[in-house]
Formats: structure tokens, sequence, C-alpha cells
């Protein structure tokens, strides 16, 4: 089993791209960093502080190994979930070494106490620790060598002011990809991989992978699975087969997209209605619809949130194959 979990880490990183010209996408944060680091560079220092945000799978990690990279600097990786006490954040920061970035992937999730401590060591480069309890306890400051922290989150409201206003390099948001972008990335790892695949399969792969690289590759390798058995290359006709199979639509929803939706149309009548109904209704988490489920149907345009709750629309109804309730004919008309 651990050989067999090594080699899909191994497959994930080696479609990572390996410099900024094979990284697709996402061309204002690549030119914003661009000058960012060569700034940094020219003044030999380490680069400010990076806050990177948006869904899962869009390339927040990737950014941050391509930093270290351009910067030939040495990548240190956690995770807010990971750093439970004040002792766990200070190994880490002392342990750092001059020009070292530090990665943090989910920030939102750092308690606050941790959090606080972060302050002095992303602003000033100190570390405070304090020794001892009561009348007795004193502060001992600690000098840490210059370092990038680069973070991520999918949630950047859970983040507090204080904290989002320390990235001084500068705070950016990732956005969807289009199909011709995922359509490049899917080649790519296809050549990668080595896996012989029709241009039409290529399309049809990009057209249901949500606009994120992340499900593309997954989609990608389901297929390469799907053909090998069959000891054919990849067509597009097996991509339907396979995908199908999945439970993946044409639109790249999932079965969960469409419960979400049919459950909104079958028990609420399309909505107004609340997210903790929804998640109470379809048994899912309140956070796994408003981070999994809810950006990707939005940006569909087969879900709308409006101040009285959440609305399935026309659209929705449409690709459902589901008829239009009485009301919204008659507001057509």
């Amino acid at each position: 089993m651990s050989s067999i979990k090594s080699d899909d880490s191994f497959l994930d990183s080696s479609l990572r791209p390996g410099n900024w010209g094979e990284y697709v996408g996402q061309t204002a944060i690549k030119n914003n960093l661009s000058i960012l680091l060569k700034a940094a560079s020219e003044r030999n220092h380490p680069p400010e502080h990076l806050l990177f945000y948006g869904p899962p799978g869009l390339g927040k990690t990737t950014l941050a190994h391509l930093i270290a990279r351009e910067t030939g600097s040495n990548l240190k990786s956690t995770a807010g979930p990971a750093i439970e006490k004040v002792g766990d954040l200070a190994s880490i920061l002392t342990n750092l070494t001059a020009g070292d970035i530090l990665f943090i992937d989910e920030i939102h999730r750092l308690n606050k106490s941790i959090e606080e401590m972060l302050y002095p060591a992303m602003e000033a480069g100190s570390l405070n620790i304090i020794i001892g309890k009561g009348p007795g306890a004193r502060v001992i400051e600690l000098a840490l060598p210059p370092f990038t922290l680069v973070a991520a989150t999918t949630r950047i409201a859970l983040l507090s002011s204080p904290l989002r206003s320390r990235f001084s390099g500068g705070t950016f948001k990732l956005e969807f990809y289009t199909d011709e972008e995922i359509t490049q990335i899917v080649k790519r790892s296809a050549k990668i991989l080595g896996i012989p695949i029709e241009d039409k399969a290529i399309t049809e792969i990009a057209k249901r992978s949500r606009h994120t690289p992340r499900i593309a590759n997954h989609l990608l390798k389901r297929c390469r699975d799907f053909s090998q058995v069959k000891k054919e290359s990849i067509t597009i006709a097996n991509v339907r087969e396979t995908i199908t199979m999945l439970g993946i639509d044409e639109l790249g929803l999932s079965k969960n997209d469409c419960l979400v939706l049919e459950t909104m149309i079958d028990k609420f009548n399309g909505g107004p209605v609340g997210l903790n109904t929804i998640a109470t209704a379809t048994n899912e988490e309140e956070a796994t619809i408003e981070d999994v489920y809810e950006p990707y149907l939005i940006q569909c345009g087969l879900l709308e949130r409006t101040p009285r709750g959440r609305v399935v629309t026309n659209r929705a109804y449409r690709h459902l194959g589901r008829a239009l309730p009485k009301s919204r004919q008659e507001s057509l008309l």
C-alpha cells in the first residue's frame, strides 16, 4: 500500500510545472510575481510575504514551488491544521535559514494564538517567546533569518484583517481556467505520462474538468487506466465512457452537484433556501457545499446567492431536464 501511495504522489509532483514557461494560465499573477521576484533579487533580499486564495486545485501550491525554484530558495511546507501548538510554529521558524520560503497551506485554520505569534515574525523578523508564568514571566525575543512566508487559503474571509494586511508582497486571487488553458495542461500532462491520446479526447476531458487543472489531471489518469485495461489509445469514445462511469456529466457536474440542485428543486421549489437547510437535506456539511459545490455551480450559472438564500436558475432546470414551475413560466411572459 505504501508503494502505491508514493507512486501516486510521484505522478502528481511530476505533472507540476517546473518553470514559469510551463505554468499555464493566471497570466496577471505571473506578471506581478515576475516583477516582484526580479526586484527582490536585484536588492539581494527575500521576496515579501505573499498570499494566494481561490478554490482548491487551481495551482496555489504550484506557485509556491515555482517561487522557491525561481529564487533558488529552499521550500519548507506545512499546513494550518498541522500547527497545533505555539511550540510547533516556534520550531518551524527557528529552523529556517536565510532566504527560505515557508509555505503554509490552509492558513485560515491556524488558531488565534499561533496567528498572533506570526505577526512579529512577518513584520520584524523576530520571535517572541514567553518563559515562565505569572508575575515572573518574561519575554525573550529571538531574531529570525530573513524569510518569505507564502500562504494559501480556500476561505480568505476566515483570515483576520491583521494577518491579511501583513502580506506586504500582495494578495492574489486565482481564477478558474479557460477551456483552452485546460486543454494545454491536459496535452502537457499526457506527454509527460507518455499517454497516446486523440486531440478530440483532450478537448472532451478539458470540457468536463470544471476549469480546474487538478480535476483535469485526475480525469486524464482515470481515462488512462480505462484505456490501459482495454489495450487502446485514449479516444473520445472511451473518454466519454470513462467519465460517464465516474458519474460526471457534460458540464463537469458530479452526482453530488446534481443532488444539491435536485434537492433544492424537489423539496424547496428551487429556492430561495438557506445553506444550513441545503446541508441538512443533502446530508453534507455546510463548508463542503459552500467551498466545493457552490463556486462551480454559480460560475456555470446554475445557482444564485440572494439575500434570502440560494436559488436554482432556469438554466439549471433546463440542464437537469426539469420543467419550469408555473411561477417562473409566468415571469418569463
